[in-house]
């Protein structure tokens, strides 16, 4: 299981702006984020693809600290991630302090919890993936944090209409937007949008393998 804390930076002098958050992640997540602490939230999620999908969106406004845990989850159906427990729930709330202290850096990062087994070589493995899993995911943050607002509004419109960035759908874009297709196709060479694009499955496969080193708990979901 992938479990996700998320926390806000500077809450004390910022609007709270966990039920935005909250709202936006209810169509990326199956199961929803639930607040936890002061400007906090958390959830769980199955599948890493869904990891890659949240953080991005969580670090696209420059508003959070994301800490990607890895490990056992104990949470029945139907729970509030606030009632669940487990290693991937202790690695979170590890992954997130050390976002917080990644000063000029993208604030993720992604920490593993119980090893299949207690042996060096196998801890040694799992830290190295999580350790992949986080720059892959970093260098893709920075891309999406660097995006101008009117990059944005391309990137965005290309992804509501068919997420590819095809020629054709290009066109479509220019004319929805009033710009020329060449604005279009400056704005996505310049937002790294291939890039970002090119480096998710990447990710998420990192993620996936880093999952593999976790031990399951019994009676988990």
């Amino acid at each position: 299981m992938y479990v996700l804390t998320i926390d806000q930076q500077g809450s004390r002098s910022d609007i709270d702006r966990v039920p935005e958050l909250t709202a936006a992640l209810g169509d990326l997540a199956p199961v929803p984020f639930d607040r936890t602490v002061g400007d906090e939230l958390q959830g769980v999620v199955d599948h890493p693809h869904e990891v890659v999908d949240i953080a991005l969106h969580a670090l696209r406004s420059g508003h959070w600290y994301v800490g990607i845990g890895i490990g056992a989850v104990r949470l029945l159906p139907g729970d509030s991630p606030r009632e669940g427990s487990g290693s991937g729930f202790v690695a979170a709330r590890k992954a997130v302090e050390r976002a917080k202290g990644a000063a000029g850096q993208v604030p993720l990062s992604v920490v593993s919890g119980t090893m299949v087994r207690g042996r060096d070589v196998q801890q040694q493995e799992s830290v190295v993936a999580c350790a992949n899993a986080e720059a892959v995911l970093r260098l893709i943050g920075r891309l999406v944090q660097q995006r101008t607002e009117a990059q944005w509004r391309v990137v965005d419109r290309l992804r509501a209409i068919d997420g590819e960035g095809r020629h054709g759908t290009q066109k479509q874009v220019a004319r929805e937007l009033g710009i020329s297709e060449q604005s279009v196709s400056r704005a996505l060479l310049r937002s790294g949008w291939q890039e970002e694009w090119a480096a998710r499955p990447a990710a998420a496969m990192l993620l996936e393998y880093a999952h593999s080193l976790a031990a399951p708990m019994e009676g988990t979901r």
